[in-house]
This record gives C-alpha cells, sequence and structure tokens, in this order.
C-alpha cells in the first residue's frame, strides 16, 4: 500500500505529460513543423523525379527498344527482279519480307493519316495537302528487346534500294543517360534536404538549450541524467519532425497526382511507344484507378516512410545536439 501511494502522491505532484522543462515554450510547435514539412515535401518531388525518370526510360526502351522503323521510298514502285514473288510494289515487298524474317514479331505500314498525323506539328494543319512524294513508313515489333535480326538492312536494300532501317539505338542511349542523370540529381537533392532538415532540428534545439538554460542547469544539478534531459528534447523534436513530415507527405500527393495524370499517356504500354501520335492527342482526364496505377510502387512505400524518417531525424539529430551541450556544462 505504501508503494501504491507513494506512486498516487507522485501522480499528483507531477501529472502525466508535466513538461518540467518547459519545452513546449522552448521548441516552438509551429515553426519547426513547417520547415520539416517543406523539406519532407521536396524530398518528396525529389523522389517522385528520380521514379519518373527510372519509369520512362524503362517504358521506352520496352517500347522503342524492341521496334524498328523502315522507310520505303517510292513505295508504289516495282521491286527489284528478286522480289518480284513478294509483292507487287517495294512497299508489298518490304512487308512481305519482314513479316517472313525470324525474330519479328509484326509489321504494319503506316496510313497517309497517321502519316499527316506525324507530319501536321512541323508543316502545320495544311499537311495533307502537300503534294510530296511521301516515303512508306512501315512499323516494326520485334520479338526480344534490341534484338535486330542480322542482315535485315541488306536484304531489304536488295529488294528496295534506298530502304532506310532505324533501330532507335542512339535515342536509346541518349535516354538512358538523361534517366541516370536525373536519378544523380534527385539523389543530390535528397542528400541536400536531409542536410538541411538535421540543421533545421538542431538549430531549434539549440535556441530551446538556450531558452530553457537555467531550468536545465537546476534540473540537471539535482540529479537529472544527460540521457534524460536528452530524451525529453528528444521526444518534442521526435513529435514536431514526425507531425511535419507527415504534412508534407500529405501536401505533396496531390501533386503527385497531379503529375500522374500528365505521364499517363506517356506510360501506357509499349504500343504508345510505338504510335505516339495517338496518345499526345488524348486531353480527358483519366480514371483516378488509372492514375492511381501510374505512380510505381516506391512512392506508395516512400509515402508513410516520410514522417517515419523525419521523426527518426529529429531524434537523433536532438540526442546529439542534447548531450553534446550538456558536455559543456560545469
Amino acid at each position: 500500500m505504501s508503494t501504491v501511494g507513494a506512486r498516487r502522491r507522485s501522480r499528483l505532484l507531477r501529472p502525466a505529460g508535466f513538461d518540467d522543462l518547459g519545452l513546449r515554450r522552448a521548441i516552438s510547435d509551429r515553426l519547426l513543423p513547417f520547415l520539416v514539412a517543406a523539406m519532407a515535401f521536396l524530398a518528396l518531388l525529389a523522389l517522385a523525379a528520380a521514379a519518373a525518370a527510372a519509369g520512362l526510360a524503362q517504358q521506352w526502351r520496352q517500347g522503342a527498344g524492341a521496334t524498328l522503323t523502315v522507310q520505303v521510298p517510292r513505295p508504289l514502285a516495282k521491286p527489284t527482279d528478286a522480289a518480284d514473288a513478294l509483292g507487287d510494289t517495294r512497299q508489298a515487298a518490304v512487308l512481305a519480307t519482314l513479316r517472313a524474317t525470324p525474330g519479328i514479331a509484326a509489321a504494319r505500314a503506316m496510313t497517309e493519316d497517321e502519316l499527316t498525323d506525324l507530319l501536321r506539328p512541323w508543316l502545320g494543319a495544311g499537311a495533307a495537302k502537300l503534294s510530296l512524294p511521301l516515303p512508306a513508313v512501315i512499323e516494326v515489333r520485334l520479338e526480344g528487346e534490341d534484338a535486330v535480326p542480322a542482315g535485315l538492312a541488306d536484304r531489304l536494300a536488295a529488294i528496295a534500294p534506298d530502304v532506310l532501317v532505324e533501330s532507335h539505338g542512339v535515342w536509346l542511349t541518349r535516354l538512358a543517360a538523361l534517366a541516370r542523370s536525373l536519378q544523380a540529381c534527385a539523389a543530390l537533392m535528397l542528400l541536400v534536404v536531409v542536410a538541411v532538415a538535421v540543421a533545421v532540428v538542431a538549430v531549434a534545439t539549440r535556441a530551446g538549450l538556450s531558452a530553457r538554460r537555467e531550468a536545465i542547469g537546476i534540473v540537471h544539478g539535482l540529479g537529472a541524467t544527460d540521457r534524460y534531459i536528452a530524451g525529453r528534447f528528444a521526444t518534442r523534436a521526435t513529435l514536431l519532425a514526425g507531425l511535419g513530415g507527415l504534412a508534407g507527405g500529405v501536401a505533396g500527393l496531390p501533386l503527385l497526382l497531379g503529375l500522374a495524370q500528365l505521364a499517363a499517356p506517356f506510360t501506357a504500354g509499349a504500343t504508345a511507344a510505338v504510335t505516339p501520335a495517338a496518345n499526345l492527342g488524348a486531353a480527358a482526364p483519366l480514371p483516378l484507378a488509372e492514375v492511381l496505377a501510374v505512380l510505381p510502387p516506391s512512392l506508395w512505400i516512400a509515402l508513410p516512410l516520410l514522417p517515419l524518417t523525419a521523426a527518426g531525424i529529429g531524434w537523433i539529430t536532438a540526442q546529439v545536439t542534447v548531450r553534446r551541450w550538456l558536455l559543456r556544462l560545469p
């Protein structure tokens, strides 16, 4: 009974949540969460940029990397004598040869309307009225990524001289380099954001230590350990930093959904990489389920980790800052 009575008297003298160091006044519950929320928002943008760069590079690698574009000048002319059995025109002979080549899954000639749509951004609305001898454009889907059949260009040139085969390899290399550069920039931005968040928590903690110097000195002189004092500051900093990280993640989610809405036509699958003209004009908003599906899993994992990471930064920074400050006390 004596032990129970002592506990009751202790709770009366010091109720739960009693702020004996006055940390609620020493560490602001407005400025620190706001600054951490801004850092969390920037971190989320950096993660989104890295994920978007990796996702788009993968989509284009799967799309353009597994396609060829074959241009056939004078498509209605007669093919060479060696290809008489394959078709009556150069375009038909090239199409038949492509479809019969191992390693090619499909080959399709673009229609005049599709060619006009491709030329419209450069020639304007009057592209269909131009009497230019346009080559036939054939889209080729390969069975494997970057698996261009050996000797394909020579076989096609024997059927239709001046035929042009483009494998998009140069563009894929440039896209991969661009994606790696964007990911490196995003990683650097994350490091800067973490460094700034650590500095913000450290400055706020030092300001709180300076504001409560006398109270801390009295409590320390009465026997409070460094662990106890550092723990009280760390608890306060962890709570505020975690709230700031949560607010930053919630504020960044609508922006991510908006960016996903804009990026959805470019991540519609491998077929979108073959005929992008059919998707660039789509302006109708997509359903929410499709927009959510565009966001990579890494971002869904990062969203709940933001407040946890912010809280961890607050706890570690406050612990280190307070303990180093207490070492200088007499």
